[in-house]
């Protein structure tokens, strides 16, 4: 009897699961940035954010045009890549760009399923299902296209036990590596143009089954001078959370429309990093040279009468300019970097979640004022 119990709210749960994902995405496998210089770039992500350096494509691997570098902490892996000749995609897409994340890469069961189902329901491919092999075993990638450039890479790696997939060379670090506490991709941000948020937020729960989590509209993310408008959807299991921005109108320009002026079009906008300890990880990236967005004293004035009590020590948390806001569930400590690229396009988000399931709407005015800030100080407001 107890058995059959077992059984029945076993099967329940498998019920239940395969109802709330219409696309099953078991998480986010790697994310690609194309960059100008792959090398110098790789170093820097070891240096001052504590990837370590584990698989090398490129010449010595077989391939002549490009050539990539993994890199790996806790769960996240960023692959690095450039151009080694000025005619082919890569090289192309640096140019018009500069750096910035061309792949979004989601972990699947069946690429074969998956790329034939987000195909029926209107993806557009980006490249058809190949198996690549090696001592190892054997990857199944495919390709759909999302907004601008970016694409979704999906990967199938249940039969292979290699340091990252087959093309690759095992390769490690030159120098001692210091993890500084990142442990897996909390969200990714995409920027596009006016009157598109909508229209991604429909392929996301059209082709890949993803739900509606969150609006805010430009009564929620404003100042005086700027404002935009932003989704939230997330897949059945909520390992895959993507808000899209667009723009909304403002006195000036708000960030989304620099970020599509120099971006030359829609794309991911910033990662958000997940810690369990938000105030190690950002003394240690504050003293690898890690550059934040500063936000005024005054802030910290008011976050205790509006978060309430929280474990961390408030001085300690203003020291490091961290950002406080809480939901029904709980809160959460985030801060962002400035651009990690000469172009102000792509930047990162590190957050610590204690319960909290949003994105700090409280803190948005502060966080788009230190914005604002630094696009005066660029010209571009």
């Amino acid at each position: 009897m107890h058995q059959i119990l077992f059984f029945m709210q076993t099967m329940t749960q498998v019920q239940s699961n395969t109802n709330t994902d219409a696309f099953p995405i078991l998480g986010t496998d790697f994310l690609e940035f194309y960059v100008g210089n792959a090398k110098q770039t790789a170093h820097y992500y070891q240096t001052a954010f504590g990837f370590e350096l584990i698989a090398y494509r490129g010449p010595e691997t077989g391939c002549k045009d490009f050539c990539s570098y993994v890199l790996k902490q806790d769960k996240i892996r960023f692959v690095i890549t450039s151009a080694l000749t000025p005619d082919n995609e890569i090289a192309k897409h640096h140019l018009l760009h500069g750096d910035g994340v061309k792949v979004l890469a989601l972990w699947v069961e069946d690429v074969r399923k998956s790329y034939q189902t987000a195909l029926e329901r209107g993806a557009e491919s980006a490249f058809e299902p190949y198996t690549l092999s090696d001592e190892h075993g054997e990857v199944v990638l495919a390709g759909i296209k999302t907004y601008g450039d970016t694409i979704h890479t999906l990967v199938e790696r249940k039969n292979y036990s290699g340091p990252f997939m087959p093309g690759f060379m095992a390769k490690k670090s030159l120098m001692k590596i210091h993890p500084v506490g990142l442990q897996y991709v909390d969200h990714c941000v995409g920027n596009v143009d006016l009157g598109d948020m909508n229209r991604w937020v429909k392929f996301y729960q059209e082709v890949l089954g993803f739900k509606l989590l969150i609006t805010f509209d430009d009564k929620d993310i404003s100042t005086e001078y700027t404002a935009l408008m932003s989704k939230v959807v997330s897949n059945g299991n909520g390992y895959i959370k993507f808000p899209i921005n667009e723009p909304a109108k403002g006195k000036k320009k708000s960030q989304i429309e620099e970020f599509i002026e120099f971006y030359k079009g829609a794309g991911v906008q910033h990662i958000a990093v997940h810690t369990d300890n938000i105030i190690e990880t950002v003394g240690k990236l504050r003293e690898n040279g890690v550059d934040f967005l500063y936000v005024p004293d005054n802030y910290y004035d008011t976050v205790t009468e509006r978060v309430g009590a929280i474990q961390e020590d408030l001085e300690v948390i203003k020291k490091l300019n961290i950002l406080v806001d809480r939901d029904e569930d709980g809160y959460l400590l985030q801060l962002f970097t400035k651009p990690v690229q000469d172009r102000p396009t792509v930047f990162f988000e590190i957050i610590q979640r204690r319960g909290a399931k949003s994105f700090g709407k409280g803190n948005f005015k502060a966080l788009f004022e230190a914005i604002e800030r630094e696009q005066e100080l660029r010209g571009n407001l």
